[in-house]
C-alpha cells in the first residue's frame, strides 16, 4: 500500500517547534489548518476580539495559500471563543472572510493556553 505525500505548512508559531505540530497539513486534496491563535509576529495580541478573529483568519488564509488552496476551498470552520460575549465580533469577522463561501461552521466556548486570547480558529479545506 502506497502512502500519500504529506505537505507540512509552518507559520512560524513558537508552539510548532515546542509542541511538534504544523499550522496546516495537506494530504492529497485535503488541507487541515490547526487551531490558530491571534498572535502577531512580534508576539503581541490585540485585546479586541474582532481584531483577534481577523488575525486568525489572516494566518489561516496564508497557510491555505501555502498549501495550494484558498478561502474558497474551506468547507468547515471551528471557532473557539473564551466568552460568549465575543460571539458577535468573531461572527462578523467570519462573515467578512467567508460570507460568500458559507462553510459549515461551529462556535464553542472554551479555555485557552494564553489568557490574552479571546478566540482560536480551525479550518478544513479541499483543493480542486
Amino acid at each position: 500500500m502506497q502512502s500519500m505525500a504529506r505537505q507540512l505548512i509552518k507559520s512560524g508559531s513558537p508552539f510548532e517547534a515546542t509542541m511538534g505540530f504544523s499550522r496546516a497539513v495537506r494530504v492529497g486534496n485535503m488541507v487541515a489548518v490547526a487551531g490558530t491563535a491571534p498572535i502577531w509576529p512580534d508576539g503581541t495580541v490585540d485585546p479586541d476580539p474582532y481584531a483577534q478573529a481577523r488575525r486568525c483568519f489572516e494566518i489561516i488564509e496564508a497557510a491555505l495559500t501555502d498549501a495550494g488552496a484558498g478561502l474558497a476551498s474551506v468547507f468547515r470552520t471551528r471557532m473557539f471563543i473564551a466568552d460568549p460575549s465575543v460571539m458577535d465580533a468573531v461572527g462578523r469577522a467570519h462573515r467578512e472572510f467567508f460570507g460568500e463561501i458559507q462553510p459549515a461552521a461551529t462556535m464553542v466556548v472554551a479555555g485557552f493556553l494564553d489568557e490574552r486570547w479571546k478566540v482560536e480558529i480551525e479550518a478544513d479545506a479541499v483543493v480542486g
